[in-house]
């Protein structure tokens, strides 16, 4: 085999600081090579041309001087974009490849064949820029890549269609707005055996969650066939969930979250003519499939965890699979440059001051609001058309559309997900953005006003017109020190990352209802008793949301896992209390199915809810479903920060069978740690405090129940609202008896409300008492916070 010469390097003589060398992507993937493949990362051979290279053919061919020149122009004004890119890289293409450099590269084509067992290996040949992947700029997507190269003749024009590519007109734009000086950025062209990820799959992945930035989390999107529909998001992805600190166990398996993509296109090797892929309608069965397999995800999030840790930086990774061997390969990592670069301790906080109208739901990107007229366009030529503030809307976006993507309010695409070139371009400019809606510009007309809102968690939506909101920053840098504990009430799993750079100490409140209504939609009896379930609409409903599980309830139990495991990712190690499921009869019966397997009830509030379910025949076997998902999040997961809580609990001999019911499913008491708290929210709770603090490690004041218990108020009631009030001596004096009682018996009490943030009396009544924690809505969290801080300090504590 004959060595590298000046213009060719083999990868796996590559080290990171080789860049100027051979560019940023280069450079990593030789890293990688070297430094992690005894820790098991596959990385697919290959050799870079150099930037040596690249100099020697611009100097053989005369080039300098012409492409200098035409770039000058451009700065002067005298030169549109358009035609300066044109007119260098028509240059670049019409100049032929130095003899030496035709010859290495020959060479070296022919020695990876050997290395590989094949004649005429099959290459991936992607540019790398010697300004690529630095920490403030991703250069994603500015080259070009070529896919399914075979053969010399085709390796060398794939090459000098490579050079062109560093002057595309997204490129220059680029390189300009970073301020990086044209004539000294080079291009290294990486060569390296195809993974036939065509016949399997491919995407990307995060080592942070790329909304929020939380630090925590492994996210991977994933496709059928090569891996540029995913990059340039002309396909809407599987997005799956890693959190990364439990990762350490290899007992645990701490996937939290799995979303469906439609997958609707997948890129595969060409069959003929001169086309070397094509982009074809992905069967019907491989849409409705996952892509991935949960074993796979897992060692995909290892793969990030080894990455990142070497390079000491959170990365942006492209993975794909190859279909002949069924082996996962690494075939790029850079830099993330957007969340690991914003600050920690400012958060900006969108809320809509109204709701309205939903047109169009999808992926949020941006954690944003804005406003505006619709403009929609599906051809980059047509680009000059989009007003300055408007919505764009369009199909997909590419670094074509960049120029007029910094002019807009927001972005809306049909597809794409998290990872997309609209998702990471609209983060950069700090614009919301709905990708992967499907079909956005069916439905959007231009002209229209609406409200495009990337506030609400994961699930983004626009409005019809336009709607009041406002952003408020919040500022949770210097915070004093509380000895009372300040928690969160969180309910929907997809905005718990919003909130991970507040100051809480867990969750205080995690309510499982919100993920049984909005992420699972079933009745828990209609899928333990499906052939009971009479109504046949529900039916049919249940067997579409239930495809591909053999066994209905499992359906139920990881869905619920995943959310509460979401929840408690977020606090982690930090205590989370998920309350028990806590419906009433008239709300279970709205869940799917759920009518035939409910009571008729005059009063719902006093009726058939809470701990009295538990161990009712009409619903043990749902209960033992919401155990069955708590136990995999603690055990199987390992989130044993994830307390139960049990609401509603009217008696001594309802918390013993209650207790029983959760021991009998593996939830006992003590085991493993495990603490189980009650809800207080009955007069019984507090007259017999200290017999049910035998039984449990906590109480939770219910404030609202308790105040209308108390008081004997209807709280749902307009008429009785003056005389709702947890202010109320009776009420006051019954919580600072459960505080002091259970304080006698060494067991914690919490508050969960938000009477401590709406009166500042309540909460320093509260504080006097020594209350453990009180649990807040997250926007109220940094200004009760500094309030609760002034009272201690007012009481010397």
């Amino acid at each position: 085999m004959t060595k590298p010469g000046a213009f060719i390097r083999w990868l796996d003589e590559l080290r990171l600081s080789d860049l100027p060398l051979v560019g940023g992507k280069n450079a990593s993937l030789g890293e990688m090579l070297r430094q992690l493949k005894e820790k098991g990362i596959r990385v697919p051979d290959g050799f870079a041309t150099t930037a040596g290279a690249y100099w020697n053919f611009l100097d053989e061919a005369g080039l300098r001087a012409r492409i200098g020149a035409e770039l000058k122009a451009l700065a002067e004004g005298r030169a549109e974009l358009a035609h300066v890119g044109e007119a260098i890289r028509q240059t670049i293409l019409a100049a032929p490849l130095p003899a030496r450099l035709v010859k290495d590269l020959g060479t070296a084509y022919r020695d990876l064949g050997s290395r590989c067992g094949v004649v005429e290996p099959d290459v991936a040949v992607r540019s790398s820029a010697t300004a690529e992947d630095l920490p403030d700029a991703s250069f994603a997507g500015q080259q070009e890549t070529f896919l399914n190269v075979r053969g010399e003749r085709a390796l060398l024009e794939a090459c000098r269609c490579c050079y062109a590519s560093l002057f595309t007109d997204r490129a220059i734009s680029y390189r300009a707005a970073k301020g990086f000086d044209h004539l000294k950025v080079a291009l290294s062209i990486g060569i390296q055996k195809m993974v036939r990820s065509d016949l399997a799959s491919a995407g990307v992945m995060f080592t942070l969650d790329t909304e929020s930035g939380f630090p925590r989390v492994v996210v991977i999107n994933a496709a059928w066939g090569l891996g540029e529909n995913v990059v340039k998001g002309t396909v809407t992805p599987d997005s799956y969930e890693v959190f990364k600190p439990l990762l350490r166990d290899p007992a645990k398996r701490p996937l939290i979250d799995k979303k469906l993509g439609t997958k609707s296109k997948r890129l595969v090797y060409a069959s003929g003519g001169t086309g070397r892929t094509v982009n074809e309608d992905t069967p019907e069965k491989l849409q409705r499939a996952w892509v991935l397999d949960d074993d796979e995800i897992l060692n995909l999030a290892r793969w990030a965890c080894v990455i990142e840790d070497h390079y000491g930086k959170p990365m942006d990774i492209e993975w794909a699979k190859d279909g002949l061997t069924n082996e996962l390969f690494i075939v790029q990592a850079r830099p993330e440059t957007v969340q690991s670069r914003s600050s920690g301790a400012a958060l900006k906080n969108y809320k809509l001051g109204k709701r309205g109208k939903v047109l169009l739901s999808g992926v949020a990107i941006g954690e944003a609001i804005a406003a505006g007229k619709i403009c929609r366009v599906l051809e980059v030529r047509d680009i000059a058309r989009v007003e300055p503030g408007s919505i764009l809307v369009t199909e997909m976006t590419d670094p074509d559309w960049v120029p007029i993507m910094k002019k807009v309010a927001g972005i809306v695409t049909d597809y794409g997900g998290r990872t997309c070139h609209a998702a990471i371009v609209s983060r950069e400019l700090g614009i919301p953005a709905l990708v992967g809606t499907g079909h956005g510009t069916h439905v959007l007309r231009s002209g229209a006003e609406v409200t495009l809102s990337c506030a609400e968690g994961e699930e983004g939506r626009v409005y019809e017109g336009r709607l009041p909101f406002e952003a408020t920053e919040l500022d949770a840098a210097a915070l004093p020190e509380t000895r009372t504990a300040i928690m969160l009430n969180l309910a929907s799993p997809d905005e718990a990352f919003r909130w991970w750079r507040l100051p809480a100490r867990g969750i205080g409140l995690a309510r499982m209802e919100f993920i049984v209504n909005n992420h699972i939609k079933i009745h828990p009896m209609a899928l333990v008793r499906f052939d009971a379930v009479q109504d046949e609409a529900a039916r049919l409903e249940i067997l579409e949301l239930t495809r591909g599980y053999d066994d209905k309830p499992a359906y139920f139990v990881e869905r619920l896992a995943r959310g509460i495991a979401k929840l408690a990712a977020c606090q982690h190690p930090h205590p989370v209390i998920v309350r028990m499921s806590d419906f009433k009869t008239n709300e279970y019966a709205n869940l799917i199915g759920g009518a035939g397997f409910e009571p008729a009830e005059e009063n719902p509030m006093l009726g058939f809810r809470g701990a009295s379910r538990y161990y009712s025949e009409r619903y043990r076997e749902g209960f033992a479903l919401e155990c069955r998902a708590l136990l995999r999040v603690r055990d199987e997961m390992g989130f044993d920060n994830v307390k139960p809580m049990i609401p509603f609990c009217r008696t001594l001999e309802e918390a013993d069978r209650v207790l029983a019911e959760l021991a009998k499913h593996g939830l006992k008491r003590g085991r493993d740690g495990l603490e189980v708290y009650v809800m207080c929210e009955i007069p019984s709770n507090v007259i017999l405090a200290r017999e049910f603090a035998e039984r449990f490690d906590g109480f939770s004041i219910g404030s609202n129940d308790l105040t209308q218990l108390i008081l004997g108020v209807d709280r749902d009631s307009a008429e009785l609202a003056y005389l709702f009030d947890e202010r109320n001596p009776a009420v006051k004096k019954m919580i600072r008896q459960v505080i002091e009682t259970a304080h006698a018996e060494g067991v914690k009490v919490g508050i969960c409300g938000q009477a401590p943030s709406d009166y500042p009396d309540f909460a320093a009544f509260l504080v006097e008492c020594g209350i453990d924690s009180i649990s807040l809505n997250p926007d109220s969290v940094l200004q009760a916070t500094r309030r609760v801080a002034e009272m201690e300090r007012r009481l010397g504590r």
